[in-house]
């Protein structure tokens, strides 16, 4: 897959305990509706996911400050949850249930570790499609 060029809602499954969080959008920058959000290191505002950012959840609506100064936008964001019928490459089947899943792009999951960005662990694999559900955890970042 790519980097996401529109919007891609993801499915994911009610979670009463946790509610959407606002984070400040990088200047220029553009998250879509079903991106993964990283931090940026140098600035410590949201972005679409570059590999190795610290994972901060997943867009729940696009945020466009394509003309905005840092912060000048705010990305709405699912910090934690169960991530539905998603490929993840690398992935094969019931064996890798409980495998760490790691995000390469705004748009990418896969099980190499390396450069990439941790997300969460998979949660169930649907033999049916051949595809997982993905329990999803940003840790350790707080809007003030």
């Amino acid at each position: 897959m790519a980097a996401l060029t529109t919007d891609n809602p993801r499915i994911i499954e009610a979670n009463h305990d946790e509610f959407p969080t606002e984070l400040p959008v990088v200047a220029s920058g553009v998250i879509f509706d079903g991106s993964f959000a990283g931090h940026s290191g140098s600035t410590g505002n949201v972005r679409a996911l570059v590999a190795g950012d610290n994972f901060a959840g997943i867009s729940v609506e696009k945020t466009d400050n394509s003309t905005g100064a840092a912060g000048a936008k705010r990305a709405v964001l699912k910090r934690n949850g169960v991530l539905c019928e998603v490929a993840v490459t690398g992935a094969a089947g019931i064996g890798d249930v409980l495998a760490s899943v790691y995000a390469s792009s705004d748009n990418d999951l896969t099980l190499t570790s390396a450069g990439n960005s941790l997300i969460g662990k998979i949660d169930r694999y649907n033999a049916a499609t051949g595809r997982f559900n993905v329990l999803f955890q940003a840790l350790g970042v707080r809007s003030l």
